[in-house]
């Protein structure tokens, strides 16, 4: 398919109901102007000007998926009952995505990233300091019994799975192991987006690591064609995988598929916009976004490869985890020469 033909259907990815289970947060932005150095400390005073609250990890992959398709997108996963925890709950609501299979858990703080920054006349807006407020243990077997039984009563109703690890506990091993047996019951497409314990989501259709988290749970550097090809290969075999995809920072993506003989199939794609970069946060979460709503919508891996690369290519060009849409993304698909 060629870059007119996706074009010409690109409206296909509004129709796909995409259900995200894993690690939601939020980032919340706090800025202000410099005033003056305390008297009770030798510290800045910033006046307060305003805060933002940004969809992070989990969420902003469900936030990417409900920008481009409309709000077709529903969330499993775990927060506080604290105040971080209404207002991720305020924030996905807002952004149009189903919280009805999210559970709280009274031992756990709702993760949220609280990142100040400060700005004056004479300089530009600069972070000063972060606070991260966490749970990273697993989740207790109460609340996996729960999450469990929200993933078996919500995959049936959505066509794909994104499976949004950050190690922050929700992704336990039976959590896993429910997620990709229900996606195969029902004949699902399910995606992992993952950065380490690659093993556990064997049998998954396809995952998104970047490279150097792969080279890490492979074991050596890919540092050449033949490097790069053997990684593909293993990854496809030892991981039971139809699909795997490699992003590759400014070296762009690599997709490998699954043949019923021989070594996988592979295609590259060089990076798109690599002039105007200006924060990589999030892009992960915007490519398994873009990349599975593709898959579910019919495309092939390839043309969904180079939707995800394309939607990355306008999300880094903007501060913090950011979102497209299917407008933006008809508009840099008919700039885009490198297809």
């Amino acid at each position: 398919m060629e870059k007119s033909e996706i074009l010409k259907n690109l409206d296909k990815l509004k129709e796909p109901k995409i259900l995200v289970i894993g690690d939601f947060a939020i980032d919340e932005m706090v800025f202000g102007q410099t005033e003056r150095i305390s008297r009770e400390a030798p510290v800045l005073i910033l006046q307060h000007s305003e805060t933002k609250i940004i969809l992070g990890t989990a969420s902003n992959a469900a936030n990417n998926i409900s920008s481009i398709n409309g709000g077709k997108v529903g969330a499993v996963g775990v927060l506080g009952n604290d105040y971080y925890g209404k207002v991720l709950i305020e924030a996905l609501n807002k952004a149009g995505i189903n919280t009805d299979y999210m559970v709280v858990d009274n031992t756990r703080k709702t993760t949220t990233k609280t990142r100040i920054s400060g700005s004056c006349s004479q300089s530009i807006t600069q972070q000063i300091v972060r606070i991260d407020r966490q749970t990273k243990t697993p989740i207790n077997a109460e609340i996996e019994a729960k999450i469990i039984q929200n993933i078996k009563q919500a995959v049936p109703k959505y066509d794909g799975i994104i499976l949004s690890d950050y190690h922050l506990g929700c992704l336990t091993e039976n959590v896993i192991k429910t997620a990709i047996d229900e996606a195969k019951r029902h004949n699902k497409i399910i995606v992992a987006d993952i950065q380490k314990d690659m093993e556990k989501y064997r049998g998954v259709t396809a995952i998104t690591p970047n490279q150097p988290d792969s080279e890490k749970f492979l074991g050596y550097f890919i540092n050449d064609e033949k490097t790069l090809e053997k990684a593909g290969e293993e990854l496809i075999k030892r991981l039971e995988l139809k699909y795997a995809l490699i992003t590759r920072g400014e070296k762009g993506m690599v997709l490998f598929e699954k043949k019923s003989e021989g070594n996988p199939l592979s295609t590259k794609i060089p990076a798109f916009n690599k002039k105007e970069v200006f924060d990589v946060t999030g892009a992960g979460d915007t490519v398994v976004a873009a990349f599975t709503l593709a898959l579910c919508a019919g495309f092939s891996a390839k043309c969904a490869m180079i939707i995800g690369n394309l939607a990355a290519s306008i999300v880094i060009r903007q501060f913090g985890c950011h979102t497209t849409n299917l407008d933006e993304l008809k508009t840099e698909l008919n700039n885009i020469k490198e297809i």
